[in-house]
């Protein structure tokens, strides 16, 4: 009998799950030991202070989808990690939660390998030195939001994603960061967010890059340079940022509900994309249409400037630009085909449209024109010009005046075309421009500092 009780309580013992750990640690050989040893729901917590790394922190630790594993500062941020090495997560990581850090160790050491999934960086301050990323993606399924990423001088980018052979990361979800100070740089390879290279450029990366903000970033003549095929990039602000907004490789992506504000705007190459509801105001250039040197349908090189085709550019609203629609001149371009300009608005600035390429099988449809130098290279029949009754917000943003003769422009749904720029859901009739008159709850708004990055409320 007492041989069989034994065995139940054995029994009873192996069937009791382990207590998950909190694990205070204050030296980095300690912070790397508790992390070899984590196991799932354990709690690493870094005490504040200053900490000089000699090679990277390896993470190879994994949670799971119910009990992550949290590597956190003792205080948001507390703990801060300079010298050579950063946090390297490798494979098999998985669900490991990093907040609260300052990192300023050397560029190119705060990694996501490939094979490694659902982890997260929250809540943290990058501002890394040297050349390199400050934060590279190569997993999938990763999430990096409310971090802020600053006062970057030097070659490289704020967040570069990558994959793994031609594949680029999947299921990517970067929001509410603010990525801030990037200090214009001599050559290429100065982005604030390089989504991808030439490389991946055919594979879906089915990501969203979402209420992020871009303040005064200008270190190349790209911002964001997207080089993966669908990717939606929905919500974000751009302020006073001498760089555009470019997909560069790529088709199938989304770019809706943007703001742009003081800079060279919107870029588009490859094909299928939907452009729609994002507004524009003093920009350089709001919407360039890229001039093709390459089809990569027929053969072109993934390098080359792909020629859009089947591109849908509506329902956007442009105020005070100097340029609103433009496909620039290059030397035996391909310009652009089957593009379609419909329901937008555009008041102020110069011409409303200046096409200089080859644009075969265009349409142009529903357009508002108002005080604009002319219409340009905008065919007749293709817009109205009439006061579209646009009038500011307490915030300065130009929207719909109830009665506008731009109301119910479009009688009828249009296919992927279902939000405005306060996230208000399209229902047809549909309002030309990118706001929607709309009873429905405002999901979205042009962002300040205060709403994005590490100290956001």
């Amino acid at each position: 009998m007492k041989i069989q009780a034994l065995c139940v309580i054995s029994a009873m013992m192996l069937s009791i799950p382990a207590m998950a750990a909190k694990i205070t640690v204050n030296t980095i050989d300690a912070l790397q030991q508790a992390i070899q040893k984590a196991a799932p729901g354990d709690e690493i917590i870094l005490a504040n202070g200053t900490y000089t790394t000699e090679g990277d922190i390896t993470i190879a630790c994994a949670g799971t989808a119910d009990k992550h594993i949290a590597i956190r500062a003792a205080s948001p941020l507390g703990a801060t990690i300079g010298g050579n090495g950063g946090f390297m997560l490798v494979s098999p990581a998985a669900y490991v939660d990093i907040s609260g850090f300052k990192f300023t160790h050397r560029s190119n050491h705060t990694k996501t390998a490939p094979g490694t999934r659902f982890c997260r960086f929250t809540r943290n301050l990058f501002e890394t030195a040297g050349d390199g990323e400050y934060l590279l993606l190569a997993g999938s399924d990763h999430q990096v939001d409310y971090n802020t990423f600053q006062h970057k001088n030097s070659m490289g980018r704020f967040i570069a994603v990558r994959g793994q052979g031609s594949q680029i990361a999947e299921r990517l979800w970067i929001h509410h960061n603010y990525f801030n100070d990037f200090k214009p740089q001599t050559g290429n390879g100065a982005e604030a967010l390089q989504f991808g290279l030439s490389g991946f450029s055919m594979s879906a990366s089915n990501s969203i890059v979402e209420h992020n903000l871009f303040e005064n970033c200008a270190g190349e003549n790209e911002l964001i340079s997207v080089k993966s095929s669908g990717v939606i990039l929905r919500y974000n602000t751009v302020r006073d940022s001498k760089a555009q907004f470019t997909l560069r490789h790529g088709n199938y992506c989304q770019v809706y509900g943007n703001y742009f504000f003081n800079t060279p705007g919107l870029r588009i190459f490859g094909d299928h994309h939907l452009i729609f509801s994002n507004y524009f105001e003093n920009c350089q250039v709001a919407i360039t249409i890229g001039n093709g040197d390459g089809e990569v349908a027929t053969g072109s090189l993934l390098t080359c400037h792909d020629r859009p085709d089947s591109v849908y550019i509506g329902f956007n609203t442009l105020v005070n630009n100097k340029g609103n629609i433009e496909l620039p001149d290059r030397k035996n371009g391909l310009g652009a085909t089957f593009v379609t300009v419909a329901y937008n608005i555009i008041q102020g600035g110069h011409a409303a449209a200046q096409i200089k390429g080859p644009y075969p099988g265009a349409v142009w449809t529903g357009n508002y024109l108002y005080q604009t130098a002319g219409p340009g290279d905008m065919p007749a029949g293709a817009f109205q010009e009439v006061n579209p009754r646009l009038q500011q917000d307490k915030q300065g943003i130009w929207r719909l005046a109830k009665g506008s003769p731009a109301a119910a422009a479009s009688k009828a749904p249009i296919p992927g075309i279902l939000w405005d720029m306060d996230g208000q859901p399209r229902t047809a009739p549909l309002d030309a421009g990118a706001d929607q008159l709309s009873p429905a709850r405002i999901a979205a708004h042009a962002l300040t500092a205060a709403e994005t990055g590490c100290l956001a409320k």
